[in-house]
């Protein structure tokens, strides 16, 4: 389906505001799982393996969501599949309340992971709908992710007073859903842009899987997994990492994950001046090897970990941003959904399956944080090479820029 844009300036306001406050709203929860882990661990005696099932979780059910739901956002329609998307993860995270018990709240993540893939897709999709040119996508992408930062900010802060105030660390669900209500009764009385169905073909799991094959989706797609292997090793494995720090920059290592946010976010904010302004391929390659060098000297240093890791949020924040707006442009916007459920797909796998991996193989080694950061290191290294090969070759260039005049042209 094509946006039509009648929608007045008023009302695409309040849409990029709703998204904005949609990103914020699951990145409390989904980034607070490096400070919940910690907690769950001791709670349940786990070892750091399955205590990871917090995140690996959701993960997983959110990268299937992507690619089996994604093309709902494209059938559906946009407000329609984001309106589902959050009273799926509102009633699975109010029933936070119902049991206390491992099992059960896996359960309930899995289900809220599954929810976040459908309306995200919705959401993604609809930023397309509302930009007047592909540069215009990415620079609102980066505003967007930006919001997420600030709820990555907000979640871990919010978990932290609560086990100060010795309430339980589940009711930050509670808290998430309530929220997700209010974005709904606001969605529903919003106009959001007309939109018509492509003819071409059918909108179903069939034609996502066959994009797949897609050498722009592909190699975007497998940017957006690298990438996140990299971000989760911070988020969920730097807290463990650093938890017997006891050096003299024990106040930086005790707000590091804070530190790293407040950075990715900043970062994010500020990317979406710097896409309207730059090449989007040379600020990823800088980016990439900024990531890389800092990832390498806290291997070689483990001292310096506890500033160069927290500082790879400002190198980080407008790679996966930038990643997900130009592979989403490389399409047409009636495919935007779809798109943007596989790179969904490939970003929660990455997200799931690297610190899976850095779990296990710290796990081998007698439970050393260190051994898994060594095989994160080598997952920015192949993030590196890909960033550098993209600047040198531009193999999107020439499709941007066709896809920027058809599909753009006749936004107001």
């Amino acid at each position: 389906m094509t946006a039509t844009n009648t929608i007045s300036g008023s009302n695409a306001i309040v849409i990029k505001a709703l998204t904005f406050i949609m990103f914020m709203m699951f990145a409390m929860t989904t980034d607070a799982v490096g400070v919940i882990i910690p907690e769950i661990i001791k709670e349940f005696n786990l070892s750091m393996t399955a205590a990871g099932l917090f995140h690996y979780g959701p993960m997983t059910a959110m990268a299937l969501a992507g690619i089996f739901l994604g093309f709902l956002a494209d059938k559906l329609g946009r407000k329609n599949t984001i309106i589902l998307g959050l009273a799926s993860f509102s009633v699975s995270s109010y029933l936070f309340l119902a049991g206390h018990n491992f099992a059960f709240f896996l359960t309930l993540l899995v289900f809220s992971g599954a929810a976040i893939g459908v309306f995200r897709t919705g959401a993604l999709a609809l930023i397309g709908d509302i930009s007047r040119s592909n540069t215009e996508h990415t620079s609102t992408m980066n505003a967007v992710e930006g919001f997420f930062g600030v709820g990555a900010i907000i979640g871990p802060f919010i978990v932290a007073y609560l086990l100060k105030e010795n309430v339980e660390w589940k009711w930050l669900y509670v808290i998430a859903a309530s929220i997700c209500v209010l974005l709904i009764i606001i969605a529903l009385a919003v106009k959001y842009p007309q939109s018509k169905k492509s003819s071409e073909e059918p909108i179903n799991v069939a034609r996502t899987l066959k994009m797949i094959k897609d050498p722009f989706a592909l190699g975007f797609s497998l940017a957006a997994f690298f990438y996140v292997t990299v971000e989760a090793a911070i988020y969920v494995w730097m807290p463990t990492l650093l938890s017997n720090y006891d050096g003299s920059l024990l106040f930086i290592a005790t707000y590091a994950l804070p530190i790293f946010f407040i950075l990715r976010a900043a970062g994010r904010f500020l990317g979406a001046w710097m896409m309207a302004k730059l090449r989007w391929d040379l600020v990823l390659g800088i980016s990439g090897a900024l990531i890389f060098i800092c990832f390498t000297g806290s291997i070689l240093i483990p001292s310096a970990a506890v500033v160069l890791l927290p500082l790879t949020g400002l190198f980080m924040s407008v790679i996966y941003p930038t990643i997900n707006s130009k592979g989403i442009s490389c399409f047409s916007k009636a495919k935007h959904g779809s798109i943007a459920g596989i790179i969904l797909f490939f970003t929660a796998a990455g997200a799931a399956l690297g610190p899976l991996a850095m779990g296990v193989v710290s796990d081998m080694f007698g439970a050393d944080a260190k051994i898994g950061f060594i095989l994160a290191t080598f997952f920015s290294g192949i993030l590196l090479v890909g960033f550098v090969l993209n600047f040198i070759y531009k193999p999107t260039e020439i499709h941007l820029q066709q896809l920027n005049a058809s599909e753009y042209q006749n936004v107001n």
